[in-house]
């Protein structure tokens, strides 16, 4: 694989990342919940071959229990 191929590559990784990042904000907004420090971790997407890594941050406790019920509504429950 050539630099060219290589660089394109990572290029692909790091949008890929970013859509991922774009899909969950939009996604958690329609549920109520916006996590304030969601990106991706700069540091994962540095150097000549990175491998994006979400950060899902921090965020207030309100939040989190937002988060929480959101994600126990949407689970299967045991019968």
């Amino acid at each position: 694989m050539t630099a060219t191929e290589r660089r394109k590559e990572a290029a692909d990784r790091v949008r890929a990342a970013e859509d991922a990042v774009a899909r969950l904000r939009a996604r958690l907004a329609s549920v109520g919940v916006k996590l304030p420090s969601l990106r991706l971790d700069p540091a994962s997407c540095a150097g000549n071959e990175p491998d994006p890594l979400v950060d899902l941050g921090r965020c207030s406790i309100e939040t989190a229990l937002r988060l929480s019920a959101q994600l126990e509504a949407k689970a299967p429950h045991d019968s």
